[in-house]
């Protein structure tokens, strides 16, 4: 019997999901968690051998879960997103996850993927594989990614400054700079764009 658990922040894809999944000989469902905290403390406590994380949820997102249970529990995990961007899987890959799939694929798909990952194997989706090699190359420089970096929770840029031991005037060329090779008109423009194409 596969042991797994389920988190979204979203009740009714989470519950659809869990008696779904329940309905599979071989598959049960041994916890449903909201959020990103509550999965990793029912990982913790429960051992399950799949994780099935939502990207998107509140508190921790499922690939800093998939991060943070790597560390701590022989589990394995896929995570499912509304949103499969090429930036998120590669982000999702570096923190070590097993399986990658948009939240569009059937029940009977999951669990197919659940019992690869299960088994050992692992699992991307292949329209989400493709796009990710088509995908753009960052045209910005380390330094103005590392500005980027330090600035994604909208830290103001004497702070930014500090942290990378850069003077003001600097960083505000830096993020000048950005958003023209991005073709934004803010910061916070710049860095959902960074994020999204995989870049920081």
């Amino acid at each position: 019997m596969i042991r797994v658990l389920i988190a979204d922040d979203e009740d009714m894809i989470r519950t659809a999901m869990a008696a779904l999944l329940d309905l599979e000989d071989d598959i049960e469902v041994v916890a449903q968690c909201p959020d990103g905290p509550s999965a990793l403390e029912a990982a913790a406590r429960l051992v399950p051998d799949v994780c099935l994380l939502d990207v998107e949820m509140p508190g921790l997102d499922g690939v800093e879960v998939a991060a943070q249970l790597r560390r701590t529990v022989s589990t394995r995990c896929v995570v499912v997103t509304r949103h499969a961007r090429p930036g998120v899987l590669r982000r999702a890959l570096q923190a070590g996850v097993e399986g990658f799939m948009p939240k569009s694929r059937p029940a009977q798909e999951v669990a197919s993927v659940l019992r690869d990952v299960a088994a050992g194997r692992r699992y991307v989706d292949p329209e989400v594989a493709a796009d990710a090699l088509a995908d753009e190359r960052s045209p910005l420089t380390d330094r103005e990614l590392d500005v980027l970096r330090a600035g994604r929770g909208g830290e103001p840029v004497a702070q930014v400054a500090r942290a990378l031991h850069l003077a003001p005037g600097t960083v505000r060329n830096h993020v000048s700079s950005i958003l023209g090779k991005l073709h934004v008109d803010t910061r916070a423009q710049a860095v959902k764009l960074a994020l999204d194409r995989g870049w920081i």
